[in-house]
């Protein structure tokens, strides 16, 4: 028989600790995501995670804001985050830092989520692209792989929030 757990049985840690604690050494990069709730998802998914950081660049919406909180539940509190008008000085950046930069885009030689292999002695950047164009192509440019999520369906893409979700757990598990 199955019971479900309360939370206080969840053994979560709180904000402070999360924030000093050992992140996993990956970033996300979202690259013009324009939804607030996308982003929110994407914060509450990426603390999910343990992930590093979260960039936030272009139009992406960024906190304070209600709409983000609604799906971020919190999250946005707990992740480092910060902003940038343009994703390739983000690139630029974590490249002269030493990381791999990995694209989630549907590209010609494309590697299939479930065939890349990730050094667990490197650092990498995953960008997420615009809900509508996807990654920039000037953005690609900087990237040192781009994968992509094979699909079944009648549909050429998963939204972004769910992506990233698919995409995190495929790299970290």
């Amino acid at each position: 028989m199955f019971e479900k757990l309360k939370l206080h049985q969840l053994n979560r840690v709180d904000i402070l600790t999360f924030k000093q604690k050992d992140k996993r050494p990956v970033s996300v990069i979202l690259d013009n995501v324009r939804s607030m709730n996308n982003v929110g998802s994407i914060f509450r998914t990426s603390d999910g995670f343990g992930i590093e950081k979260i960039y936030l660049c272009g139009i992406s919406p960024q906190p304070p804001h209600r709409d983000i909180h609604k799906t971020a539940l919190g999250a946005e509190d707990s992740m480092d985050w910060t902003y940038s008008k343009e994703t390739v000085e983000v690139c630029k950046a974590l490249k002269n830092q030493g990381y791999t930069l990995i694209a989630i885009e549907q590209v010609m030689n494309s590697t299939p989520l479930g065939q890349l292999k990730l050094d667990p002695q490197k650092k990498y950047g995953i960008i997420f692209g615009n809900e509508v164009d996807g990654v920039q192509e000037e953005v690609l440019k900087w990237c040192d792989e781009c994968i992509e999520i094979p699909q079944f369906g009648t549909k050429h893409s998963f939204n972004v929030s769910v992506c990233t979700g698919i995409v995190l757990w495929e790299l970290l598990k």
